[in-house]
């Protein structure tokens, strides 16, 4: 337990499970109040009941730009500033390209890239008005390179979100809000096990330098890094955790 970021506010999306609960966790840990956003209402309540004093649920569809800033105002009134946004909702199919239908492809980029910016865009006046923010973008080492184990339409979305990443952080710095984008490699989470089984995962590990799955936990102490007063300098990053999968 620390008060690192007491006082400070925290949004986290997509925060029923695996990073994004992990993130909500220890941003708690540290002192801050936290906001989770899931979609449904009763899902949100019981995570926030589950994680505890300082949690506030908010329920609603991120890819929809009203609904996005909603809940950014609903987090505001609640806690009276918002500090730190921490965009993580995803979905991951492994659909192979002649198989994606209309649907799983919007689908993808809605939620994985769509409503990153609706929320982004919903939390900057509260930023901008407390001249500081920090926005950090969950996006996935299919951003940087290609998918391991989802779909093309999960590769561009993460992708995307690493450009969106680049071009805020240079038109919000100014502005005293940092944006970075957070890739994690292969992690042992919900979304993985439910597009691989334990053998293909295990196949996978034993080629990486470092020979485990990823946890949640040490992407949610990445982030807090980022959020933090000592990474005011750096801005517009896309920063790898991965255990050396991937080298760029």
């Amino acid at each position: 337990m620390s008060d690192e970021f007491a006082g400070r506010v925290v949004l986290v999306t997509g925060a029923a499970r695996g990073l994004g609960r992990a993130t909500a966790q220890e941003f708690l840990a540290r002192g801050a109040s936290v906001a989770v956003n899931v979609r449904t209402a009763d899902r949100a309540e019981a995570v926030a009941r589950e994680l505890g004093d300082g949690t506030f649920g908010v329920a609603g569809d991120l890819s929809d730009a009203a609904q996005a800033g909603a809940i950014v105002r609903r987090t505001t009134d609640h806690f009276g500033r918002l500090d730190i946004l921490v965009n993580n909702a995803a979905v991951a199919y492994s659909t192979k390209i002649p198989e994606i239908v209309d649907r799983e492809w919007r689908e993808t980029l809605d939620v994985n890239l769509t409503a990153a910016f609706f929320c982004l865009q919903s939390a900057l006046p509260a930023m901008t008005a407390q001249k500081y923010g920090r926005i950090i973008n969950v996006s996935s080492t299919a951003g940087r390179s290609v998918s391991t184990l989802a779909g093309a339409h999960y590769t561009a979305s993460k992708a995307g979100l690493i450009g969106l990443t680049r071009h805020a952080a240079r038109e919000l710095g100014p502005l005293g809000i940092t944006v970075n984008a957070i890739c994690p490699g292969l992690f042992d989470t919900d979304l993985a096990r439910a597009n691989a089984t334990d053998e293909r995962l295990e196949a996978l590990r034993r080629n990486f330098p470092v020979q485990r799955l990823g946890r949640p936990e040490e992407v949610a102490a990445l982030i807090c890094f980022v959020a933090s007063e000592m990474a005011g300098y750096i801005n517009g990053a896309a920063l790898d955790i991965n255990g050396g999968s991937l080298m760029l």
